[in-house]
């Protein structure tokens, strides 16, 4: 059995290094100067390092704006499938109510559907409310509900057993209670797991901004980083060094939340 466990764990390590390898190149490269960067071999250690590819990498863009804009609307959307998802999953888990199966199954069929064919629709209503230019495309959406958020979340509230409901109905409790005090707070590791898909998927978003943002001053670090490598291509270790700062947050954020993440995933197939 330890065998079986340690090759496993030999598997999983070589498996984990075709991932943080590329990582590794990019911090190193963000941290050597320019003429050991063309160098053949190539050099992992940078010498010297040039800690100045991030300071000179922030002057050339509004690193800071963009920074502000790209925090403001990942918390914004976040928020709101953090708020919007587990009620609606709950609703079809849990409650019963004249149609809930038919809409549960129309949430579903919206999930085939490719987001390029909803694209131009989007834009068009977007357009229609006069908010292109503004975040709130990239926000406003969130508090309506994700369908896979609330399929997954779904899968973790019917795992949960109905005789704490039965008991808090018992006590007097009304349904909302019921979902505030008692359901939602056990559904907490599948609640995060989703808030780190969206915190994900919208700090690293690129289309969406660039559909709907058309002020300069409110681009996103994922603009930034495009607008950055189209006036300066070939500067690779300030691009490297904008490409490092944009991606540890993400990093930062998971290896905080890994263990709830994880135990959010590998509990909402407990029932189907």
């Amino acid at each position: 059995m330890n065998v079986r466990k340690a090759l496993a764990h030999v598997c999983l390590i070589a498996a984990s290094l075709f991932f943080i390898v590329p990582f590794i190149w990019m911090l190193s490269t963000s941290l050597k100067p320019r003429e050991q960067i063309y160098s053949f071999p190539p050099e992992w250690i940078p010498s010297p390092v040039m800690w100045s590819n991030y300071v000179d990498a922030m002057s050339y863009i509004p690193f800071f704006t963009y920074l502000n804009n790209t925090v403001i609307i990942t918390f914004m959307s976040t928020l709101g499938v953090i708020l919007a998802c587990p009620i609606v999953a709950y609703s079809f888990a849990k409650l019963r109510w004249r149609g809930r199966n038919g809409l549960f199954i129309t949430t579903i069929a919206v999930m085939m559907i490719p987001g390029q064919v909803t694209m131009i629709p989007l834009f068009l209503l977007f357009n229609k409310l006069g908010w292109i230019g503004t975040p709130l495309p990239l926000i406003v959406p969130a508090f309506l509900g994700v369908p896979f958020f609330i399929f997954l979340l779904r899968q973790f509230f019917m795992g949960l057993p109905d005789s704490l409901m039965d008991a808090a109905r018992i006590d007097g409790a009304g349904e909302f209670r019921i979902y505030a005090q008692i359901m939602l707070p056990l559904a907490r590791p599948a609640v995060l797991a989703v808030g780190l898909f969206q915190f994900m998927a919208s700090w690293t978003d690129f289309i969406g901004p660039l559909l709907y943002l058309t002020n300069e001053s409110s681009y996103t670090l994922s603009l930034g980083l495009q607008q950055f490598q189209s006036q300066r291509g070939s500067e690779w270790g300030l691009m490297m060094a904008v490409s490092t700062m944009m991606t540890l947050p993400v990093i930062i954020l998971f290896f905080f939340l890994q263990k709830t993440f994880i135990q959010g995933i590998t509990f909402t197939g407990i029932k189907g």
